[in-house]
């Protein structure tokens, strides 16, 4: 850790490059002297609206300029940023604006047809502490407060130069808090002090060797996914960041190229939409030099059919909400080392895998990774107790994915521990089968799932969504599989064809629980359990 804060990187880049453009969406483009004065003054308005310091916002916004900047004013005002996908709605909302006790929501008026401030005007008479509703947009409704009066007034002419240095959130506390994507329930909600992120975000971009000249796309969602590199990675080398405000393909491959970016990060469902883009050859790529995935596993033969199409390197990073990026790849890695590994661990993070009894794993064999160092979080928000059930004593936090080491330091995951299956004894990982049934000609997407037997306590079923116009059989995919050599015990007792698989946390996960209630119901309805 360093003493530098994420505010202070954009002052200093004010300072030294004032022209240069430093963040542009849609509406908007600014650069770094104008975005240090929208910060500045987004700063100075909330202080002057009464809030202070640890008070708590919660952003609800599409991507664009504001939340972006919002993240930094709010560090520097020493307020609580927690920015929220806009795909949730009253119940998910109500209860984190609740739990926090938020005194602030920031929202659009509309987004994709959906009318925010109805749904704030509905809850809020349920939130006591809930004292402002700001709206970001051109109209003003009554009751709120308009975003871009921040903006746009001489705020700071009525304060002293530098009155915000004594408002700063100290770089060992936090000032940003995000949701754990999750398939039940409510999120889980996580203190990122200053000093972890910006460790994450100078690790990356020394390992990918980002410089000022670099165009960082922001092309998902913002409040998730695998947007580290923009927010914490691109300020401190002054490179430019573009925002897409919603990602679909043919917009994303419009503003890759008129941009032309040359980092691009994706989730791998997203990248997979694009390579389908019936028009993603007729645009120029070619400034690209690394494509970036993250949040969840990537698909080989996808991140082979990537690489040759975007014809640059794709890296991989690993981490979770609690952890930040833990590993990740060089551009130096050979391929399969980036595409079937989440590559070594970050300087100064240590990684070990761990049996169900808390010991280390013999050489070679499988384990729980278990993560400790300099990116991990300060624990989860008004719940300390949650911490007991992931993280030990001395501070290493389970992972709850099951990993080996290949012979190059690299990690292998083979799956997560809550879905691995036991069966008759014999433990089945998903995603070794899954990373097989992938490679099948018919085959476009596979989930291995649990389903209960009454003799052997668990069996496999898969989940398979056909490439367009193919079918496969049960027989086909059972010999797809022993031709692997795959051992018989691991080989899926049971196939559905399925149109998509189910997906949680703005399709960045599939949702096994889903599917493992589906099979159980059909089982049920055939009197099989």
């Amino acid at each position: 850790w360093n003493s530098k804060r994420l505010s202070e990187v954009w002052d200093e880049n004010a300072e030294k490059y004032p022209q240069k453009e430093a963040i542009a969406d849609h509406r908007t483009r600014l650069n770094w002297l104008q975005a240090k004065q929208w910060i500045d003054r987004i700063a100075l308005s909330l202080l002057n609206l009464g809030m202070k310091r640890d008070d708590l916002l919660v952003l609800q916004l599409p991507n664009s300029v504001e939340p972006v900047l919002l993240r930094v004013a709010m560090e520097k005002a020493g307020l609580l940023c927690l920015p929220l996908l806009p795909t949730f709605r009253h119940k998910e909302v109500e209860y984190i604006l609740n739990h926090t006790n938020a005194v602030g929501f920031v929202i659009p008026k509309l987004f994709r047809g959906f009318d925010h401030l109805q749904m704030a005007e509905e809850i809020k008479p349920r939130l006591p502490k809930l004292k402002h509703i700001i709206i970001v947009g051109d109209e003003d409704f009554p009751g709120t407060i308009p975003f871009r009066n921040f903006v746009e007034n001489n705020i700071e002419k009525s304060y002293p130069s530098d009155y915000l240095t004594k408002t700063m959130c100290p770089p060992d506390e936090f000032s940003l808090i995000l949701p754990s994507s999750g398939t039940t329930g409510f999120p889980k909600l996580v203190g990122h002090p200053v000093y972890s992120r910006m460790y994450v975000g100078r690790a990356y971009a020394e390992e990918w060797r980002f410089t000022g000249n670099d165009i960082v796309g922001l092309l998902g969602p913002s409040a998730t996914g695998p947007n580290h590199a923009a927010y914490w990675s691109a300020p401190q080398v002054a490179a430019k960041v573009v925002i897409l405000e919603h990602f679909e393909a043919e917009a994303a491959l419009q503003l890759m190229e008129k941009e032309k970016d040359t980092f691009a990060s994706f989730l791998p469902a997203q990248l997979a939409l694009l390579l389908r883009h019936h028009n993603f050859d007729n645009y120029d790529l070619s400034s690209l030099r690394l494509v970036i995935c993250a949040s969840s596993p990537l698909n080989y033969t996808l991140g082979v059919e990537a690489e040759e199409r975007f014809k640059c390197p794709i890296v991989q990073a690993y981490g979770a909400v609690e952890t930040g990026g833990s590993m990740m790849h060089s551009p130096d890695d050979s391929q399969e080392e980036r595409l079937l590994t989440v590559g070594k661990p970050i300087p100064g993070v240590e990684v070990k895998l761990m049996t169900d009894e808390g010991e280390p794993v013999k050489p070679g064999g499988i384990g729980e990774i278990w993560v400790r160092g300099p990116t991990l979080v300060s624990g989860y928000f008004k719940d300390p107790e949650m911490a007991a059930s992931y993280q030990t004593n001395d501070a290493w936090f389970k992972m709850g994915d099951l990993g080996k080491w290949d012979d190059k330091g690299n990690i292998v995951i083979v799956g997560r521990k809550k879905y691995m299956i036991i069966r008759g004894g014999q433990n089945v990982f998903p995603s070794e089968i899954e990373n097989i049934l992938v490679l099948h000609p018919k085959v476009s997407s596979v989930a291995v799932v649990s389903m209960p037997d009454p003799i052997m306590g668990e069996k496999a079923c898969a989940y398979i969504v056909t490439k367009t116009g193919e079918n496969i059989t049960f027989e086909e995919m059972a010999s797809f599989l022993k031709a692997k050599n795959i051992a018989p015990f691991k080989i899926p007792e049971r196939l559905e064809i399925i149109d998509r698989l189910p997906m949680v946390a703005a399709d960045q996960k599939i949702d096994k629980k889903i599917l493992q209630q589906d099979i159980a119901e059909k089982l049920k309805k055939e009197g099989k359990i």
